[in-house]
């Protein structure tokens, strides 16, 4: 009777000074986007990304002191290459296409579950909700505010109205994509239309 081996953990691999080893750095974040895929939040845990990467924990520790910020290095070594920011000189028409290309990179990345996990640990621990709401929503929404300042440049929109109908496109994204409705792509063009459209704050 033979037995089946057991796997082996992934090779150790050593730290260089107080600098980062590129090599480690890369096998963490692998491992890390791995597992976020595999097991989701839920089942997301420093150790386990340690053990498949082949990496100390507390090397992990120093790069990334907490679970948001692994997460958050997860989502922003993904997505600048994928979501591309469109120009066509029509505000709806350019929050549509941004739109689709990022809930399309949200379901097929594990950014998307890493997205997740960011804001379920947000709402467990002060550390996480000051790294999504000082460094993630400012860094991550800077494109779309980008697309709203120059509409409000051509005269689309109110340049005080900005902050506001950004807030409603985290919104409605966000929303769709903690319930998992990113397919539904044929709701984005009228939402990102009412977005776009007038503010209801006029005054006389």
């Amino acid at each position: 009777m033979t037995t089946k081996p057991k796997s082996l953990p992934a090779k150790r691999r050593t730290s260089i000074g107080s600098r980062r080893n590129p090599e480690a750095e890369a096998a963490v974040l692998a491992a890390a986007k791995e597992l976020i895929s595999e097991k989701g939040y839920a089942g997301f845990s420093v150790d386990e990304v340690a053990r498949r990467a082949g990496a100390g924990k507390t090397t992990i520790y120093r790069w990334y002191p907490t679970k948001a910020d692994l997460f958050i290095a997860i989502y922003t070594t993904e997505r600048t290459t994928f979501v591309p920011l469109p120009d066509t000189g029509n505000l709806v028409e350019d929050l549509v296409q941004y739109t689709t290309s990022l809930w399309r990179f949200w379901r097929s990345h594990p950014a998307g579950a890493a997205l997740r996990g960011l804001i379920a640990e947000a709402q467990g621990t002060k550390e996480a909700l000051g790294a999504l709401r000082e460094r993630f929503l400012p860094e991550r929404t800077a494109d779309v505010k980008r697309m709203l300042t120059i509409a409000a440049a051509r005269g689309e929109v109110r340049a005080e109205d900005i902050d506001d109908k950004l807030s409603l496109w985290v919104g409605y994204s966000w929303f769709r994509l903690l319930i998992d409705e990113l397919h539904h792509e044929d709701g984005i063009q009228p939402v990102m239309a009412q977005i776009a459209g007038p503010s209801g704050r006029h005054t006389s």
